[in-house]
């Protein structure tokens, strides 16, 4: 059974445990709520919250609830999880929940949760739910389902028709993740049976570090133009050689350079100049400030426009610099760019991608959109003046990312001016960038014969060993789940990332024996989570397997009625 059918069940069981905890989202208890409805036209159903109250307690189940969980046919095993999900608190500051929930992306989860939880008169419950939530955060024991519940306002009806929608376009995610991961294993096995068979175990293993020894320190730069001052991790060999290969590497939201030293040394043991700018309107240092209440969102709207126009100051630098610095050894004409997540976007943008409002604004209407947590992002740029944005820069000959954002943002239309060698890297697992939307979609819109995509089994967007205790035990509790080894992604990352920019960069057709699928079974050799690779030889059977996939969810995806009267 794959990860994503272990995590989100897709029976009557999930579906009838997920709505009773929808009733469960706001204010306190001068007005409170007595009953959650549950509504199917014409059908209404209700449940009282002191049967949720007393089972939450004590574990009794009264008449009430026991109709819902008969229903359900949940066993008794079942019923300790519902407990535990009803009764488990998270710790988390009250004043940080109601900043959250006050930002940008906030507001559309609210309103995407208040159109299933409605108040009196069918209307949308986002503020309810706002409510119940700070105020259970408040709540000495915690914020838990059970404490918002105790804290809704009014009586709510939850729409069971949005409800059962709401699921299934959970379950598409999760079913499209599966399906393209499928494929791309596939459409890898046949490129690789394909090409001449090559014995890896005779070839460098260009896992293992270069021969150089790395150097790493920092530049502090300001735009006096844009009154914008950011730091640079600087990773180089120790001994520059005449025309030194630069790579410029974009980290991404929430984020910081440091966290990406991992290939930055990699690349810079084989002899690259690697420089990874800090962008201060959506790395960590943002996060910190808008905790603190420095500030209302959890990104500057114009880190859209800010953080290429990053890259290309970081280069104009590195160019003044170059012979005072760096003995005049820098190639600066022809620079390579990574980048991952929000990076993936810089990146992508230096290389020649275009915003498309348009497109942006027609996928952040659509029903889906909401369950695509890429989109909470990308669609804040919705509010960006509308200007033919153009931050290609001439210098940028190739760019590599990992799990970029990019979909809504470019489409086809801003991806299709991207000419140069591209790479796409994904993850199976990962909940930020969804690979069916974000990846494995727009991979044929590139408009370049050297691209490539990469999939990584059990890849969930960031390392959760680098995250906070609480995220950790949280991940750790999902049952049945494992991760792969950190240490295990980075070989996969690594090796591509050098290899990539090793042919294309560099021009050495020595290390394009590594740029195919053959080299990702041989990577995988030995490993529960694999890695699958394949080319712009694979567009035309995705772009069809893509179509069909679509035209199978059609309703789901464009906001049809799911159920048909």
């Amino acid at each position: 059974m794959s990860f994503f059918d272990r995590y989100f069940s897709r029976k009557l069981t999930a579906i009838t445990l997920s709505i009773l905890s929808l009733g469960v989202l706001d204010i306190k208890k001068v007005y409170s709520a007595d009953n959650i409805f549950f509504v199917y036209s014409p059908l209404i159903a209700t449940l009282r919250i002191d049967s949720l109250e007393e089972f939450a307690t004590n574990g009794t189940v009264n008449q009430n609830l026991a109709f819902y969980l008969n229903l359900a046919r949940v066993n008794e095993e079942q019923k300790v999880l519902f407990r535990k999900a009803l009764t488990t608190p998270v710790k988390v500051d009250h004043v940080l929940i109601s900043r959250l929930l006050n930002t940008d992306e906030g507001e559309r989860l609210l309103n995407y949760f208040g159109s299933v939880v409605n108040i009196p008169g069918g209307r949308n419950g986002r503020y309810i739910l706002r409510g119940a939530l700070i105020k259970a955060a408040m709540e000495e024991n915690g914020l838990s389902l059970i404490n918002v519940l105790r804290n809704l306002s009014v009586d709510v009806k939850v729409n069971i028709r949005q409800a059962l929608k709401y699921v299934a376009q959970v379950n598409l995610v999760i079913e499209g993740s599966d399906f393209f991961a499928t494929e791309i294993a596939n459409l890898a096995l046949i490129e690789a049976e394909s090409n001449p068979t090559v014995d890896f175990n005779k070839l460098k293993d260009i896992r293992q570090s270069g021969d150089f020894s790395v150097t790493n320190t920092r530049l502090n730069l300001f735009d006096q133009k844009r009154n914008r001052r950011f730091y640079v991790e600087l990773y180089q060999p120790e001994q520059l050689t005449p025309n030194n290969p630069v790579i410029v590497f974009s980290h991404g939201l929430s984020s910081r350079p440091e966290d990406f030293a991992s290939i930055a040394n990699h690349l810079a043991s084989y002899g690259y100049v690697v420089a990874i700018p800090q962008h201060p309107g959506s790395d960590i240092q943002q996060t910190k400030n808008f905790i603190a209440g420095f500030s209302r969102q959890i990104f500057i709207l114009e880190e859209f426009i800010d953080r290429p126009l990053d890259v290309t100051f970081l280069l104009d630098e590195l160019t003044r610099l170059n012979v005072s610095q760096f003995g005049g050894k820098l190639n600066l004409d022809s620079v390579g760019v990574g980048g991952h997540s929000f990076g993936g976007y810089t990146a992508l943008a230096v290389g020649g991608a275009k915003i498309d409002f348009d497109n942006l604004e027609n996928s952040c209407k659509l029903a889906f959109g909401n369950l695509n947590n890429a989109l909470l992002l990308q669609c804040r740029a919705l509010r960006l003046p509308r200007k033919d944005y153009d931050f290609r820069d001439p210098r940028v000959k190739a760019v590599f990312t990992a799990n970029p954002v990019n979909g809504a943002i470019f489409g086809v239309n801003g991806l299709n001016q991207v000419k140069i060698p591209t790479f796409f890297g994904a993850g199976s697992y990962d909940p930020a960038t969804p690979f069916a939307f974000e990846q494995a979609r727009t991979f044929p819109f590139l408009n370049s014969q050297n691209t490539y995509l990469q999939l990584q089994e059990g890849q969930a967007h960031v390392d959760f060993s680098q995250l906070d205790v609480g995220i950790t035990d949280l991940v750790e509790t999902v049952s049945n789940l494992t991760l792969p080894s950190p240490y295990l992604l980075e070989e996969y990352t690594n090796s591509m990332a050098l290899s990539f920019f090793k042919v294309h960069l560099d021009n050495d057709e020595n290390y394009r024996v590594y740029l195919q699928s053959a080299y990702g079974k041989h990577l995988s050799e030995g490993q529960e989570f694999k890695t699958y690779i394949v080319t712009h030889k694979s567009v035309p059977p995705l772009k069809q397997k893509y179509q069909e996939f679509l035209q199978r969810n059609y309703d789901l995806i464009f906001g049809q009625q799911l159920l048909r009267n």
